[in-house]
């Protein structure tokens, strides 16, 4: 996924409110910023730390930047979430993400279980896929993907509505799409959320498939680029 227009330079001075985040731009000029992450974002809001904005001509929006990604001084993290469906999808089109491929319908934002949409509804000759895609952003010092950064009841219910997937005789599946380049291995947060790394682990068991993907994150594009490894242990 590239991006439509160049983003801007700047340095986060604070996140706050959850969505809100204030960023020097290089004339000096402090500009306040959406910040579309609802999660702790621990280990991506570090004050000083080099930021990229994209900015809306939309008179309606009542912040006209949106925070896009920060840079640790390792590599550049992609903190926008509502991106990550967007890659992720891009990746299954262009054949990146080869367990997905072979299905003739796509569909995004589809209605099932008990009042969810998945994120991205395949199908072929009858068989139906159901894919969750969750943005990945936290790497902790033990050099491993995390998720989630913050206890998600969202991300819980999701796990069960595929797992009732499978017991329809569906296919569904798990899909991190991990937007930072300095991690090793991809691992539920039992640290953080241990219903969800307990939920993870028991619709595995029952077929619910686990796809890490990782991301090139640059100020110019985001694209899908490989599959890592995980451990439920």
């Amino acid at each position: 996924m590239k991006f439509e227009q160049p983003l801007i330079s700047g340095k986060l001075l604070r996140r706050y409110k959850r969505f809100l985040a204030d960023i020097e731009l290089k004339d000096g000029t402090v500009v306040t910023a959406h910040c579309p992450n609802s999660g702790s974002m621990e280990t991506c809001d570090r004050p000083g730390w080099e930021v990229r904005l994209s900015e809306s001509d939309n008179p309606k929006r009542k912040l006209k930047y949106t925070w896009e990604m920060v840079h640790n001084g390792r590599c550049w993290i992609g903190i926008n979430t509502i991106l990550a469906n967007k890659v992720a999808v891009e990746g299954v089109r262009e054949g990146v993400i080869k367990e997905l491929q072979g299905y003739r319908e796509w569909r995004t934002e589809v209605k099932y279980g008990q009042n969810s949409r998945v994120d991205l509804w395949l199908a072929k000759d009858g068989q139906q896929c159901f894919v969750e895609i969750k943005n990945v952003t936290l790497v902790e010092k033990d050099g491993y993907y995390y998720f989630p950064d913050a206890v998600t009841t969202r991300g819980q219910k999701h796990l069960n509505e595929l797992a009732e997937m499978i017991k329809n005789g569906h296919r569904a599946v798990m899909l991190f799409l991990l937007q930072r380049s300095d991690g090793s291995i991809f691992k539920p947060a039992d640290h953080i959320d241990p219903q969800y790394g307990r939920l993870l682990r028991e619709v595995y068991q029952k077929g619910v498939e686990i796809l890490p993907y990782l991301a090139d994150v640059s100020p110019t594009e985001i694209k899908v680029t490989q599959k890592i490894d995980f451990e439920l242990e």
